[in-house]
């Protein structure tokens, strides 16, 4: 079998679609250089798809910035069994909050990815979405027209899924012609077998269509590799291609700020300025898909957000905006793991036998099945009811958390506990993870542990009650956010993450699954055995699974909003954010797809209000 030829330059990729990476496609807009109508500031999930969907349906010039490098040939992007190993990286902007009090002071590191396809080229690959309540939340919340339907509608735009009703997947949830490819991971390791079973037998049911609105149950999620080479499918390689030669991509650059103009009582954005002070002029809309940490950032250092944070920056407050940069919300992820018996092996043999290590790569780079392709699958989604029997407590707790608030974000997370929407709505994560990913670390190579093979329970309280915030302290680019998630501010999340631990264990701990194992490595049945233990554990490993959003609110702007459902900022006229950071409360699952939802949806709102007929021979799509 030939070798993969993953590593395609920019030129063999984007063939007389797109420029980017300093190459000009084509000469449509060749001497856009220094204007353009739609400059979109971050070239990551929601950045790049929203990019290529406007180049499709618009005879207009786009300009994608990304401040990181294009990687379309890196491997430890490209590859499943890699994935991880670029946090920390060149291609990771590497924040870290600010001490967080009630979590022992702790700092957390937050990675963000700063590379052509943002944090979709950072990501572990889960496929899933919500549940219906999730986002039928947002138009309750004031947002007409952003519902589950809506959403639901968009996201099947984005991927194409090989697997329909087959014994992993069932027919219902997932698209057919999108750019993205989704599988299920064609390799499962012999332990992950009993994942399936050892749920069934804790009263959890399978659940086959989990991407159709109910991910409630036990099931094997997609992740968004390609099927036919099993390279990771992200926004570079998946829709760029279908771009038109009106869609730029610089990368490697920063935008330093939005410039504007005030017109009719609003704010105009004319364009930006590149870090050097270069400009680029704006035509019809600047449009921010810098995520979650930056687009607030960006917003505050080109002065719209708080007047008391901006004038403790040093930047002229053009428009007093209270939202921007509050509502931070986060999954919060704990583990426990487990040494598995002598007669299994895990991911980890990739770790400590070279040897193998480099077959399983040689497999791979011939597109032959190897243990590279593995991503993981097995997943559970759970109400506190099926995961605990009893959720009288986390309720009564959910209640003390909420009682003095009239934030409807905190009221809709109550809801979720407390109406019929407590049936339908997941708050439990449970990842069977093949491998040891914990926070212990992997026995070192002095230790008598190293060799051995482990499996990983991670569990994510899915709508924790803290919310913080992320702002600027200084006027220039250079200075890091800061970052104030108030993690483990309500002792409701303190107390989930314990539930969430016990039931980990449990899990563990039961037929067939409890048959594969030895011992806890971490933390150990021997160290944490009591409430105060679970909750020390707690306090000291709890991490987030980088899922922030929030921070530029699609709400109505008396509740803290900083988009109105046309994704404008509210008080200017043609700047608008498409990215996590709209969205308003917590869903039950990982981002991107409903990222990407966003992004399309964006795509079809922006191409109504500039009422551009579609040109194209062959259509839109």
């Amino acid at each position: 079998m030939a070798p993969r030829t993953y590593g395609t330059t920019c030129v063999e990729l984007v063939v007389a679609a797109a420029c980017f990476a300093g190459y000009v496609l084509g000469d449509r807009c060749a001497n856009s250089s220094a204007s353009y109508d739609f400059v979109i500031i971050g070239g990551g999930t929601a950045g790049l798809a929203l990019a290529t969907r406007l180049s499709q349906r618009l005879d207009d010039c786009i300009l994608v910035i990304e401040a990181g490098p294009s990687a379309l040939g890196e491997p430890k992007i490209n590859i499943p069994g890699l994935k991880g190993s670029t946090i920390g990286t060149r291609y990771d902007w590497n924040f870290t909050t600010v001490p967080q009090p009630h979590a022992l002071n702790r700092k957390f590191s937050h990675p963000r990815g700063k590379v052509l396809g943002g944090s979709q080229a950072l990501n572990l690959m889960t496929w899933d979405r919500g549940s219906k309540a999730d986002y039928d939340a947002w138009e309750e919340l004031g947002n007409p027209g952003w519902n589950w339907n809506s959403m639901y509608e968009h996201m099947l735009r984005v991927e194409t899924f090989t697997g329909i009703n087959t014994s992993t997947y069932g027919s219902a949830g997932v698209g057919e012609r999108g750019p993205v490819d989704t599988v299920i991971n064609r390799v499962i390791p012999k332990q992950q077998n009993y994942w399936i079973p050892t749920l069934n037998k804790l009263g959890v049911p399978r659940n086959l269509d989990s991407l159709d609105g109910n991910p409630l149950g036990v099931m094997y999620q997609p992740s968004n590799i390609n099927a036919t080479d099993y390279v990771r499918s992200y926004t570079p390689n998946a829709y760029l291609p279908h771009a038109r030669a009106n869609l730029h991509v610089l990368d490697s650059t920063r935008v330093s700020k939005i410039n504007f103009s005030k017109q009719f009582g609003q704010l105009t954005a004319t364009g930006v300025t590149l870090e050097g002070n270069i400009t680029i002029t704006a035509r019809k809309e600047v449009i921010l898909s810098a995520g979650s940490i930056q687009s607030p950032g960006l917003l505050e250092i080109s002065g719209v957000g708080q007047c008391k944070v901006l004038e403790a920056a040093s930047v002229e407050s053009l428009l007093d905006l209270a939202g921007v940069g509050e509502n931070w919300q986060d999954h919060l992820r704990v583990q426990t793991s487990y040494q598995l018996k002598p007669n299994y092996t895990s991911f980890d043999r990739l770790r400590y036998d070279t040897v193998y290590a480099t077959q399983q790569r040689a497999l791979w780079n011939t597109s032959q099945v190897s243990e590279y392709d593995y991503t993981g699958s097995g997943y559970s989604f759970q109400t506190w009811q099926q995961a605990l029997g009893n959720d009288s407590q986390l309720v009564r707790l959910a209640k003390q958390a909420v009682a003095n608030s009239t934030s409807p974000v905190d009221l809709k997370k109550l809801s979720y506990l407390t109406t019929n929407l407590s049936t339908v709505v997941p708050q439990l994560e449970v990842i069977f993870s093949d491998g040891y990913t914990g926070t212990k670390g992997y026995p070192t190579n002095t230790s008598a542990l190293y060799g051995e093979n482990f499996f990983t329970l991670i569990a994510a309280v899915q709508h924790t009650l803290s919310r913080g915030s992320v702002h600027i302290n200084s006027s220039s680019i250079d200075s890091p956010p800061v970052i104030n998630p108030n993690y483990l501010a309500h002792e409701y999340d303190i107390q989930a993450l314990v539930e969430a631990l016990k039931n980990n264990r449990r899990i563990a701990e039961t037929y067939p699954l409890c048959q594969a194992w030895v011992s806890e490595y971490e933390p150990g049945l021997d160290v944490v055995q009591t409430d105060a233990q679970w909750r020390e554990y707690a306090l000291n490993t709890t991490v987030t699974i980088y899922h922030p959003l929030g921070t530029c609110a699609m709400l109505p702007l008396q509740d803290g909003g900083v988009v109105d459902p046309q994704l404008k900022v509210y008080g200017t006229s043609n700047v608008r954010v498409v990215d996590a950071s709209i969205i308003p409360v917590l869903i039950s699952g990982h981002l991107q797809t409903a990222v990407l939802g966003i992004a399309e949806k964006a795509a079809d709102i922006i191409v109504e209000e500039h009422r551009v007929q579609c040109w194209l021979p062959e259509g839109c799509t």
